[in-house]
Parts: C-alpha cells; structure tokens; sequence
C-alpha cells in the first residue's frame, strides 16, 4: 500500500484489521498480525497481508481460514433446548408457556441483541435444538429451502421398524401435500413394543418428520430434535439457553454460503 492509499484510508476510519480479529476473539493481537502476515485473512473476498488495512466491523465481510468472523458485537446467536409443551413463538396472546418466556428471563440477551427471533420452529410437542438470532440475513438463509440445511431428529416410535424403512424413507413417501424424502434415516434401537430411530431430513414442512413416520406405520411417540446443520445439543438440559461458539458460527455462514 502507498503513502497516499494509506492517507485515504486513514481519512475514511475504521479500525486496523489485527486489532478487529483481536476483539472478536479470534486471536491476541500479535497473533493476528502472523494470521495475516500468512496469508490466512480475507477481507471481502480478498487476501489481507498489510498490517495498516482498517475495515469497519459493521460492513467487512471478514474470513480466516475460510472460515466467516463475526465482528459486529450486537449480533446474537444462541441455542435453546425447548422443552416439551412450549410453543416455538416469542409471545403467545393466550397466555401459554412459549420461547419468549424463557428469553425475558435473560435481561442481559434482550439489552444486547433488543430483537430476536426463532430460526424456524418446532411444534409444542416436540424438543431439542431450536436456534434463536438478531442475525436477520443468517437467520433467513438457514431458513431457505435452496440452502439445504439439513436437521437431525431422534424420535421414538410405535412398533419395530423393518429392514426396508429406511429404503422407502429415502426414496420418498407421498404425503398429502406432495412427496417427501429423508437425507438418512438409522435404526437407533429395537425395543419392546417401540423403536428409536434417527431421521435427517432438510425440508421444513409442518409436522414432516411425525407425518413421515405414521406414513410408514410408525406413528410418533415422542420426537427431539438434535442437530441443525453443524450446531449440536449435545447435554444442553431443557429450558436453557447457550452462546453459539465462533466455530458453531462460523460453520452455519458456511452452510449457507456467507
């Protein structure tokens, strides 16, 4: 960079780029500068080596690695693990148990991120991994059926399920709005009078997954679901709520190509 590009940039502000990863704790600041001095940081879709680049954080697009760094600090990503009974909403006029309960309870989330919203939903009877965001272009694209991100549901099931479920699962059951496949489909365990079984699909039509299995004879017992693209559960207990880690982040832009 020359004398004068540098000028303008110093004329047009933001902060220097090592100083960006720092904050959005990528690396210490020493650290960083080895980052870009390898050829590892992208800004906007090009390779930074020099040390004087500013970027503003609201605005750059910013990669290590390949992988998306957040930099904006009002971004919020969590994980909640809904629990049964509560519906997948942020208020509910009637009064029921819903996600906006749990969220009001966590003042500090509502001061940082002021709006957030479900990425999706999951009906009152089911559990498990339901993300929540103020990231409103990530929030969409995971949304977007053209992305494909793909959901992992763990449920258990009337009856024992045969060989050839699977095979039929995968090459798709009518139901009655339209066909329907699963990505896989796995036989967890075969117990006494139920299954469980393993379903991945990334279509969200409503109630799929439990339409999907009494389609095949086995209706649902109960259902959790446990994975949205790379973001797992995991022990995560009902009712609580978790920060999403840089890595879980980065890898959802990624799913979705941001």
């Amino acid at each position: 960079m020359n004398h004068d590009d540098r000028a303008a940039q110093d004329r047009l502000g933001g902060v220097r780029l090592q100083k960006v990863l720092a904050q959005a704790g990528v690396a210490s600041r020493r650290a960083s500068e080895e980052l870009i001095a390898a050829g590892r940081v992208s800004v906007d879709g090009k390779v930074v080596r020099e040390m004087g680049r500013r970027v503003d954080p609201d605005t750059a697009v910013v990669h290590v690695d390949g992988n998306r760094v957040v930099l904006r600090d009002d971004l919020v990503h969590l994980a909640l693990n809904k629990p049964f009974g509560m519906l997948s909403t942020m208020s509910d006029e009637q009064g029921r148990p819903c996600v906006g309960d749990l969220i009001m309870e966590r003042a500090e989330l509502i001061n940082r991120a002021g709006r957030l919203f479900h990425v999706g939903r999951l009906d009152a009877e089911t559990e498990g991994l339901l993300l929540l965001t103020n990231d409103g272009e990530l929030g969409h694209r995971l949304m977007h059926p053209s992305f494909e991100v793909s959901k992992t549901y763990v449920a258990k099931v009337h009856g024992n399920v045969a060989r050839d479920v699977g095979k039929r699962l995968r090459e798709g059951v009518e139901l009655d709005d339209g066909l329907a496949t699963v990505d896989s489909f796995r036989l967890v365990d075969n117990l006494p009078g139920h299954s469980m079984v393993e379903v991945v699909l990334h279509e969200g039509r409503k109630h799929v997954v439990r339409r999907l299995l009494a389609a095949v004879g086995h209706p649902v017992l109960s259902l959790v679901r446990v994975s949205v693209g790379p973001v797992q559960l995991g022990a995560q207990r009902p009712g609580k709520i978790r920060p999403l880690t840089s890595q879980e982040v980065a890898a959802l832009y990624a799913a979705v190509d941001l």
